[in-house]
């Protein structure tokens, strides 16, 4: 209905305006057939200045002529006027005429370009009223869009309006939920401080349990030092300037024990220092040879001690040390140096040549101990075949002291230097097995599943004086 009345609306404007363009184009019927009207514009501004230039002749000759001058020198003859005033009237018919000419050219003109410009209304009137209905549209679709534009902007604010909403309402909860965390984490935070506290307090007190057990392993104690160990009533007191001496006797042992006895010596050198036999069978006469060496060079005194068993070498370094000390029950054994020829052969050349260095050992260790013992060498070897057929001579200690293998019996020792408690740390016990391991032997079984201890290679020089009568220990 809209686009009809907009339509009706659009046709009767037309007519209107084609109405009044009609009614001035009566009077030119007449000069219908001059239908080309514009290409007569350019004639029309012609008149216009053919019109302009007869009005300026018209004034001019209006205007009064001058008078010519007196002193004009050569004054026109009086024949030339008489002709200029007969030429005056015919001049001005011609003007009149043109004017006249030019004015009904003029209004030809006029009427020309009215009719072509009512012709041009009539001929655009169709494009006038389309174009009056396009801007009808237009407006409309204007007033759609702006209609739908305030509907959508309507829209949009209601959205944004609930948007606004919803984010308040979602920063609300946030705001609410971060406070409730805040506030869970300054719960979590006291309950953090308590479990804390009550934990540091049961830490402290493990820490002072766990202290006091380990301050509990240690005596209320220091090592003491005597100048002269052996107190009444046989008790010995050994300080912590103590070497132990166990398994057989090898490079490796003599290593540890000379180089202790030169550090005691360096920290000082008047307090004793004690070697400390529990069980050794003796050994290499070159590596025991070197701790008796080390013991005369102290200028400490060195004092060896024999718990449960010294033989052979480890018995002359008993023997031969400045004062020894054993318990009653204590064993020690001398017998004469030996050597092994296993696995290699010598002339008889060569065997007496080793017989000959055999007997310089035992004369440079033999000697002194039969000295002390008050008889010769060959008295000392008689007394060991007398004592056994083997020439192993086993003494207890006390008759060991009375041979003067030994100086002083002790029916106690007191281990000052043990300030630890031995359980505190669980430490395998020192056997003769595990000393010799420590000492440079190695564990075998023979082929008849037999176990022994495999010696280090010896030095060919070296001898061993070792009570082995078992055959536990053995060269490879």
């Amino acid at each position: 209905m809209l686009k009809i009345s907009l339509t009706l609306a659009a046709v009767l404007i037309l007519a209107a305006t084609a109405d009044q363009a009609a009614k001035p184009a009566e009077p030119a019927k007449p000069a219908e057939p001059a239908k080309p009207a514009e290409p007569a514009k350019p004639p029309k501004k012609e008149s216009k200045t053919n019109t302009k230039k007869e009005q300026k002749k018209e004034k001019v000759a209006k205007r009064p002529k001058k008078k010519e001058s007196k002193s004009d020198p050569d004054p026109k003859p009086p024949v030339k006027n008489e002709k200029t005033k007969e030429q005056k009237p015919a001049q001005k018919i011609k003007e009149a005429d043109e004017i006249a000419k030019a004015k009904s050219e003029t209004e030809r003109l006029s009427i020309l370009n009215a009719y072509a410009e009512a012709k041009s209304k009539h001929d655009t009137i169709e494009l006038r009223a389309e174009i009056a209905r396009l801007k009808l549209e237009k407006e409309l679709l204007s007033e759609k869009m702006a209609h739908a534009a305030a509907t959508q902007s309507s829209n949009k604010m209601d959205q944004i309006a609930k948007y606004t909403a919803e984010k308040e309402e979602l920063t609300r909860e946030s705001t609410l939920a971060k406070l409730e965390a805040e506030k869970l984490g300054a719960e979590l935070k006291v309950l953090q401080a308590d479990s804390s506290m009550k934990t540091s307090g049961l830490m402290a007190e493990i820490s002072e349990i766990e202290a006091q057990k380990k301050r509990d392993n240690y005596a209320n104690a220091d090592p003491v030092y005597l100048d002269t160990p052996l107190k009444k009533k046989g008790a010995l007191v050994i300080s912590d300037r103590r070497i132990p001496f166990n398994g057989p006797v090898t490079s490796t042992l003599a290593d540890r024990v000379t180089t202790r006895i030169n550090y005691f010596n360096n920290k000082d050198p008047k307090k004793p220092i004690f070697i400390v036999i529990d069980d050794s069978p003796g050994g290499s006469v070159m590596a025991g040879y070197r701790i008796l060496k080390a013991m005369e060079g102290s200028e400490a005194p060195i004092y060896v001690v024999v718990k449960s068993f010294a033989a052979s070498m480890a018995a002359t370094i008993t023997t031969l040390a400045e004062k020894s000390f054993v318990y009653p029950n204590a064993i020690m054994l001398h017998h004469q140096i030996s050597q092994s020829f296993t696995f290699s052969s010598m002339n008889l050349t060569e065997q007496k040549e080793n017989v000959e260095d055999l007997k310089k050992w035992w004369a440079r260790l033999a000697d002194p101990i039969a000295e002390k013992m008050g008889i010769t060498s060959d008295e000392f070897i008689e007394m060991m075949y007398k004592k056994t057929v083997t020439g192993d001579w086993t003494e207890f200690g006390d008759d060991a002291v009375k041979l003067k293998w030994a100086d002083y019996v002790v029916s106690r020792i007191h281990e000052t230097a043990l300030l630890k408690n031995p359980d505190a740390k669980i430490v395998a016990p020192t056997t003769t097995r595990s000393a010799a391991i420590e000492n440079g032997l190695t564990p075998a079984i023979d082929d008849n599943g037999n176990h022994y201890m495999i010696l280090p290679r010896r030095n060919p020089k070296d001898l061993y004086l070792m009570h082995n009568p078992d055959g536990f220990y053995r060269f490879k």
